[in-house]
């Protein structure tokens, strides 16, 4: 992604799971890794649950992706 789509990218997950916050995201860089990771921190998902919330996030937002 060019960083005009990642800001956007971190507008679209953040719009979803508003407890997650710009500090959450790497400055340059969106790892699905770390949204998973921070799921689990932010809203006390298991890492299955996590792992599938993104997915299905993903699926809907498949368009932008």
């Amino acid at each position: 992604y060019n960083m005009s789509n990642v800001r956007h990218l971190k507008s679209k997950i953040q719009a979803s799971w508003s407890k997650l916050t710009d500090d959450d995201f790497e400055i340059n860089d969106l790892k699905r890794q770390q949204i998973v990771l921070k799921l689990q921190e932010k809203y006390g998902y298991k890492k299955e649950q996590a792992e599938n919330a993104l997915k299905d996030w993903e699926i809907k937002n498949r368009s932008f992706l």
